[in-house]
């Protein structure tokens, strides 16, 4: 009676949990509000934004945050809020010298007469879900804004603490960019180490530090504060007047972790961090100490009221299972191997603890980046301790910098430290087999991977049988979904017109081979190549790019794919009616051809006409009006997304 009582009590419980969840992410969703813009907004309305962050410069636009805060419909004002992204172009407007944009500042309000475009994933295959991810930081809409589209208006609305950290941000960076080098490299990853600016980074230097398992140093993490909050609590029990009262020196220590917390940004890994310091420094004045799973447990609650979105949040949870997998396996795995040798074993304890790391966070990794750094022991085991150095330096520089000599000093130190640490990250990166890249991995076989850890995990520490049991069952699982999904893709025949704005881009795919049809420069630029071709290459396991294929015969733009007749339009072209009208599967038109899709039509019995995203969307509203006109079946990669045909059906 009483377990059937305990176990009702749970249920309960249970149920008021997922319903409060349910309850905080509806409310949570600005869409869900009576006052979102996207309430009230119609076409040719105007809009009342604020910007709401200090501007980024991009290479052809400033990107800012933008808040509504009205609505003009009608010469009539409507109190409303939300989210919007703006991009400012960089183009000056007539005779101006440059982009009024530049001179925007957090605070100012314009007034935009743009109609506000939906955020679209690009559709290609197993591209990121950019859409999604937008709309858990609440926004759903963006806006690209020319001179003539927005006027500033006069007055600002600030927060003044927002403005506070904003202005505290600068001043850090400031005292960065006055005493360390100009080299991008070194200033960039010494901005990102210390506050997780990271605008100025290089993209090689991120993926070198990405390919050898030490990206997590440059992304704010629990390590960073861990660090700060180790340094705040030697240094204040030093100081006598503190050691008096545990309660001033517990409000000292929470308001500098929430400070640093702040000026980085916020991001969900720090706040993990920040709220578990915090329970654990409150602990310390009432001189309690909790476990720390109750610790870890209670922060991951906080914030998951604060915003349940965190949980999507690829930080928040390679944070918990870093922190859960070093407190569960570094010990077991330490006590491996015994060193009498008291460096070597300060040395195995730095190797233990990212080894145990790795043990819950490497299935996560392979699934949203479908690669491993072979080589993160090597440079962890480098990397770690000095960047280490290099924050208690930095955070020594904005103490001191006041003083000319010694920020001069501490800069210099500072920038031969991060110099030598990038030597060290890009030569590893150059090792062969640095990177074991284009791992496939689906939601179920990371599932049954996690499964497996856990299983072997059991049978190892705690000597259970059951555990190598389901440990086994699970590997065969594994392998027959591998098997399966090899199957597959040793079996696929694809055609895919990927959605790359401005550039045609176009893969015939033949099991794990590729024919590639396109722009050279998304082979030669690394950016728009891992954006927009890689992720679907990864997804498909495709490795060989060949210049013909055996289910593919080209005869100049028409290709006979298995059984589909693909005719490729990319110039203006002069047909006479013929006779008979030729049987096309598909027309793929490219790179705004000079046409009429009924002049097409009279030479062509076409199934579905595609308009890639190399044409101007003028021209493919044109395009599509004419055939609705006349019945025909059309395909707009810009607006739809990637076209994506399975050939082989």
């Amino acid at each position: 009676m009483r377990f059937r009582l305990q176990s009702m009590q749970g249920l309960l419980l249970n149920g008021l949990l997922v319903g409060l969840g349910l309850l905080v992410t509806w409310q949570k969703d600005m869409r869900n509000s009576e006052n979102w813009y996207g309430r009230v907004y119609h076409d040719s309305d105007l809009i009342v934004l604020r910007v709401d962050e200090p501007m980024v410069e991009k290479a052809k636009s400033f990107k800012v945050n933008g808040f509504v805060e009205g609505i003009i419909h009608n010469n009539t004002f409507i109190n409303c809020k939300g989210k919007i992204l703006l991009y400012f172009s960089k183009e000056p407007a007539g005779d101006s010298t440059g982009s009024i944009a530049a001179q925007l500042q957090y605070g100012d309000k314009i007034l935009v007469s743009k109609n506000p475009q939906r955020i679209k994933n690009s559709g290609n295959p197993g591209a990121f879900n950019y859409e999604r991810y937008a709309a858990f930081q609440q926004v759903f809409h963006h806006l690209f804004l020319k001179e003539k589209d927005w006027v500033k208006l006069e007055g600002k609305n600030l927060n003044r603490f927002n403005q506070f950290i904003f202005t505290a941000r600068d001043n850090v960076l400031s005292a960065l960019q006055k005493n360390i080098s100009n080299s991008k490299d070194e200033l960039g990853i010494a901005q990102a180490l210390l506050i997780g600016y990271t605008n100025d980074l290089d993209k090689d230097l991120v993926q070198a530090y990405s390919n050898t398992g030490v990206v997590h140093i440059i992304a704010i993490s629990g390590m960073h504060l861990g660090l700060i909050y180790l340094l705040l609590a030697g240094l204040f029990e030093k100081i006598p007047i503190l050691n008096r009262s545990r309660l001033l020196k517990a409000m000292l220590i929470l308001g500098c972790l929430w400070l640093f917390s702040l000026l980085t940004g916020a991001s969900a890994s720090v706040l993990r961090s920040a709220v578990m310091f915090s329970f654990i420094t409150v602990g310390t004045i009432f001189k309690k100490k909790s476990s720390i799973y109750n610790s870890l447990a209670a922060s991951a609650f906080l914030m998951l009221c604060y915003n349940p979105y965190f949980l999507w949040d690829v930080g928040f949870q390679l944070s918990y299972l870093a922190v859960v997998s070093i407190i569960v396996f570094q010990k077991p795995v330490y006590n491996c191997w015994y060193i009498k040798n008291n460096l070597a074993d300060k040395i195995w304890k730095l190797t233990s603890i990212s080894l145990a790391a790795q043990i819950l966070t490497f299935p996560v990794c392979i699934y949203y980046f479908h690669q491993f750094p072979n080589f993160f022991l090597l440079t962890n085991i480098i990397a770690v301790p000095l960047s280490s150095i290099i924050l208690y330096a930095e955070i020594g520089l904005m103490t001191f910098s006041w003083v000319p000599a010694i920020g001069s000093f501490i800069g210099k130190a500072i920038t031969w430290l991060v110099w030598l640490m990038n030597k060290i990250v890009l030569r590893v990166s150059e090792f062969p087999f640095s990177v074991w890249e284009g791992i496939p991995s689906t939601l179920l076989s990371t599932l049954l991977l996690y499964a497996m850890v856990i299983g072997f995990s059991v049978w190892l520490i705690k000597k259970n049988l059951s555990g190598l049991w389901g440990a086994l069952i699970c590997l065969s699982g594994f392998v027959m979904v591998h098997a399966y999904n090899s199957w597959q893709i040793n079996n696929q025949q694809k055609l895919i017109v990927y959605n790359v704005p401005q550039h045609r881009a176009i893969d015939f795919i033949s099991g794990n081979d590729f024919y590639f049809i396109g722009d050279s420069i998304l082979l030669q630029d690394g950016l728009l190549h891992n954006l927009n071709l890689k992720p679907a290459r990864i997804a498909l396991q495709l490795r060989n790019n060949r210049d013909s294929l055996k289910s593919l015969f080209q005869n100049k733009s028409f290709f006979q794919f298995c059984d589909k007749r693909i005719l490729l339009i990319d110039r203006s072209l002069d047909f006479e009616i013929p006779p008979q009208k030729a049987a096309i599967d598909i027309i793929i038109i490219s790179k705004n051809p000079s046409l009429q899709i009924a002049r097409l039509a009279s030479v062509f019995h076409c199934r579905q006409y595609i308009f890639d995203a190399s044409n101007s969307l003028w021209k493919i509203d044109k395009w599509q009006k004419d055939c609705e006109e006349l019945h025909l079946r059309s395909y707009s990669v810009l607006e739809k997304g990637a076209f994506v045909l399975d050939a082989g059906e």
